[in-house]
């Protein structure tokens, strides 16, 4: 089921997403069909746009990790060698050396252009997985400019299915959930669009190669809560090891990432997104977990809001539970 339910989700959040803009355009007096083709033209093009920094990135780190895999080997035996001597420990360094390095280089290309053929090739020896993609492509851009068109037209219909004795406490808990993710979603851009130039201006002054994608991808990472900023962080030090090796610029890392979380954390993210919402951190790992695995890599980046909604949910029903009779009984 979750590989049916997943393009028509997808295409469902790309719709909610672009509909500011599809509205934008519309109130410049275009007409609806034209405003929702630019409106998903507009969207593909930022999605291009952020995989072309990514294969950027690889550019930038996939040479160096090959060029001085052999030195930090080297330093690892300086430093680990005595200590290890010292409890009658011994290894073959050369062999580990000669061992590792051909391994990297055998399943580590020159560069990510020769990477992102090898995957192309690998995926397209299944016709499977290139006739399932290629339809999953079109059925989620068929549905998400239809979902464009009609929207209004869609959740009017919804919402006639509705009982008529419950429509009013749907409809304010669709405004209430819409609203939250309204200022989620533009709250999250805003802090995206604020911590890409924070990071890239402060990995660029550092001089890191590739500063400007490395902060973009960090910016990106924060919709995953915990794990995004860990995963951005380990990538800007390992950047900075390869390029300048264990040094004062590691400290430099430290700081510009100590001082982005400070400012996300306690500055943007509550006045721009709103305050946290009430998740206990083991739940929004749970929420991670599942999401993730029930649809993949966009239910990693919407667990957050999928939980917020679902906080509404139960809110809202556990105040009917305690205020009904049954329970006061």
């Amino acid at each position: 089921m979750a590989e049916i339910f997943t393009p028509f989700l997808t295409a469902f959040i790309l719709a909610y997403a672009l509909r500011p803009v599809c509205l934008w355009l519309e109130g410049r007096r275009l007409p609806r069909p034209l405003a929702a083709a630019l409106a998903m033209f507009i969207g593909l093009g930022v999605i291009f746009c952020i995989l072309s920094l990514f294969i950027g990135l690889l550019k930038n780190e996939i040479p160096l990790i090959k060029q001085q895999l052999p030195e930090w080997i080297q330093n690892t035996q300086t430093w680990l060698g005595p200590k290890l001597s010292e409890f009658h420990v011994n290894f073959d360094w050369a062999t580990l050396k000669n061992s590792i390095t051909e391994k990297v280089t055998e399943h580590i290309s020159d560069n990510a252009d020769v990477l992102m053929s090898t995957t192309l090739d690998t995926v397209l020896m299944s016709s499977t997985s290139v006739i399932a993609g290629f339809v999953n492509a079109v059925l989620i851009l068929f549905v998400m400019f239809y979902l464009l068109m009609d929207w209004d037209h869609f959740f009017n219909l919804v919402q006639s299915l509705v009982p008529i004795r419950a429509q009013e406490t749907v409809h304010h808990l669709a405004m209430h959930t819409d609203g939250l993710l309204s200022q989620y979603l533009r709250g999250m851009l805003i802090v995206i669009s604020i911590m890409s130039v924070f990071y890239s201006v402060g990995l660029s002054l550092l001089g890191v190669k590739g500063a400007v994608a490395l902060g973009v991808f960090t910016a990106l990472m924060i919709v995953i809560p915990y794990i995004g900023i860990t995963l951005g962080f380990s990538l800007a030090a390992l950047s900075t090891l390869l390029q300048f090796g264990p040094g004062s610029e590691i400290i430099g890392i430290l700081i510009l990432y100590g001082l982005g979380q400070f400012l996300e954390g306690f500055f943007l993210t509550p006045r721009l997104v709103g305050e946290r919402i009430g998740l206990h951190p083991v739940a929004v790992l749970f929420a991670l977990l599942l999401f993730g695995k029930l649809f993949g890599f966009f239910g990693v980046l919407l667990a957050l809001p999928i939980s917020a909604v679902s906080l509404v949910l139960v809110k809202y029903a556990w105040g009917r539970y305690v205020q009904s009779d049954w329970y006061k009984k």
